[in-house]
């Protein structure tokens, strides 16, 4: 009964950060009108809050390890609120880049400590569970993401201040994300309790098998984080459609993936995770350039291959980390780091390429650092919980 309680609280905990990630992600179209950024200017604003993510995740493992991940989430969540509040306000009443910069950094260090203390509860629950769990935690992420950027685009209809959205999001993700993490596993329950990351600080950082999950972990983030920041941009200018029809290209690709998540759970029990990687890696190369090379229409498409294709690869990626319970935290920790970085690449090269190629063509960076993922995915092949 514990264990089924905790797996709806992790449910709910993914959704609601799923709602407050898209809340924001999808106004960056108004907040680069607004503040009259180019792609260059905007890639840079957006790599400040990658950099809050990187300096935030080395130190969620040890976070976790000392209150708990329960406490840790909702540390993000309140982080998170404040981030939000202070975005619309840098936004919508004073209008200064560097401190709307300033804001994206601290909603991104809450998200930070929220993403790495859920995967690390369901990590718990999976293991507890004994089957594959972890795609359908990202999958009510994903959801929560749908609802948010469907939510975003009624309100850029209605041509809703950015800072009353946020704020609205903000209070939302305050009076889930508080309540639900107090229905979490006990912490004698929690993956990694019995092996603190404290007792052998950093070793997780030099196993190798951590390391190339980290890489497949990173260039799944990079797939997922670029259709994130930019798909509504590329719909908008790269095929020249209002800014509404963007914002449906977002959440288009949002709810592929929340369906690649949801469906993918079988095929990984089935198949296992190396050779279902290895196909969705394809489709998301297929998608990405369809979105490129394509009209609108079939641009659509290739937001739905896009989204299938990068489905699977960061939850599969958290599963095969905590695969040993004892290291779960630490490894989880690790890979999240190198997976973030994605979001320090991203952004800026995309922007500076974008200067140059324009948003849309910009995109074909996805098909290109996906090949390298087809290499590393056997690294996140199932192994027993001492590595064997």
């Amino acid at each position: 009964m514990q264990t089924t309680t905790a797996r709806n609280a992790v449910l709910a905990t993914f959704a609601v950060s799923g709602f407050a990630f898209a809340s924001w992600a999808a106004r960056i179209p108004t907040i680069r009108t607004q503040l009259d950024l180019t792609p260059g200017e905007l890639g840079r604003t957006l790599l400040v809050g990658a950099l809050g993510s990187v300096l935030a995740l080395p130190f969620a493992g040890r976070v976790i390890t000392a209150v708990g991940a329960a406490r840790t989430v909702m540390i993000g969540v309140v982080t998170v609120a404040l981030g939000l509040v202070g975005l619309g306000l840098a936004v919508d009443v004073l209008g200064d880049v560097a401190v709307t910069a300033a804001a994206i950094f601290v909603v991104a260090v809450g998200i930070s400590l929220w993403d790495v203390s859920m995967n690390h509860e369901g990590a718990a629950v999976e293991q507890r569970l004994g089957r594959t769990v972890m795609p359908v935690f990202h999958a009510f992420f994903s959801g929560g993401t749908v609802l948010g950027a469907l939510v975003a685009a009624g309100l850029v209809r209605l041509d809703v201040p950015v800072i009353a959205h946020l704020s609205a999001a903000g209070i939302t993700a305050l009076a889930v994300g508080l309540w639900v993490p107090r229905r979490f596993l006990a912490r004698d329950f929690e993956a990694g309790e019995e092996g603190s990351v404290a007792e052998r600080p950093g070793s997780a950082w030099l196993e190798p098998r951590t390391l190339v999950i980290g890489l497949v972990v990173l260039v799944a983030a990079l797939t997922e984080g670029t259709a994130n920041d930019w798909i509504a941009l590329a719909v908008t200018e790269g095929h020249d459609q209002p800014e509404e029809i963007g914002v449906l290209a977002f959440a288009t690709f949002l709810a592929a993936m929340t369906a690649g998540r949801l469906l993918g759970v079988r095929l990984l029990d089935r198949y296992g995770r190396v050779p279902v990687l290895r196909v969705l890696f394809v489709l998301a190369i297929l998608g990405s350039l369809l979105v490129v090379l394509g009209n609108t229409a079939t641009a659509f498409v290739g937001v739905v291959l896009w989204g299938v294709g990068a489905s699977l690869g960061f939850p599969t990626g958290m599963s095969a980390a905590a695969d040993d319970p004892a290291r779960a935290a630490a490894r989880l920790s690790v890979v999240s780091t190198i997976g973030y970085f994605a979001f320090i690449v991203g952004p800026p090269l995309l922007g500076m390429i974008a200067d140059h190629t324009g948003i849309l063509r910009s995109l074909l960076v996805v098909g290109l650092l996906a090949l390298p993922a087809l290499l590393a995915v056997p690294a996140v092949r199932e192994r027993g919980p001492q590595g064997r």
